[in-house]
């Protein structure tokens, strides 16, 4: 992932923040091929999908899709947390492999964050693996403005421990 404040996509992307059933297939499709997530990990990212298109947004799951010709390029997964005032988690971002490197990411989470703030967040959290896999991804979040907040050895099991980076938006006094 390159960092925040650069990017250089060629083609037009659209992002869209309507789910369609089509993109049940397409997110679990980019989840699998970034090769970061289990087979278990890409189902849930399946499910959060059918949710938002059972329930909309009472499911509490918001999406933004980026795409260009028609195909998925990436896309986020965000939604207040429950029993919070303020707080949102970051569910997912992933960006296709063969899109990556092109500022996607970037985009999708600066407008995602823009959404969050825009409903009322003033802190989001982010949660990912201290697999060493993930450097790039804890470089990436950093270089967004997220800070590491917590660390919780051996969360996801033996020697992979849960990251949690935190990010205050405008609305936060602080």
């Amino acid at each position: 992932m390159r960092d925040c404040q650069k990017g250089d996509m060629e083609e037009p992307i659209l992002h869209r923040q309507q789910v369609r059933s089509a993109d049940c297939e397409a997110v679990g499709r980019l989840v699998r091929a970034t090769g970061f997530f289990s087979e278990e990990e890409a189902g849930i990212a399946v499910e959060l999908v059918d949710e938002r298109l059972l329930k909309g947004e009472s499911s509490g799951y918001f999406f933004l899709l980026a795409e260009a010709k028609d195909r998925l390029l990436g896309y986020s997964c965000f939604g207040p947390i429950p029993g919070s005032t303020h707080s949102y988690d970051l569910y997912w971002i992933a960006v296709d492999p063969e899109a990556q490197g092109k500022g996607i990411g970037k985009r999708l989470l600066i407008e995602s964050e823009r959404i969050m703030a825009a409903r009322g967040a003033r802190r989001i959290y982010a949660d990912t693996s201290s697999r060493p896999q993930y450097e790039p991804t804890h470089a990436f979040y950093r270089s967004c403005g997220y800070r590491e907040e917590a660390f919780l050895r051996d969360f996801y099991g033996p020697g992979d421990g849960k990251v949690i980076f935190v990010k205050t938006t405008g609305n936060d006094p602080k």
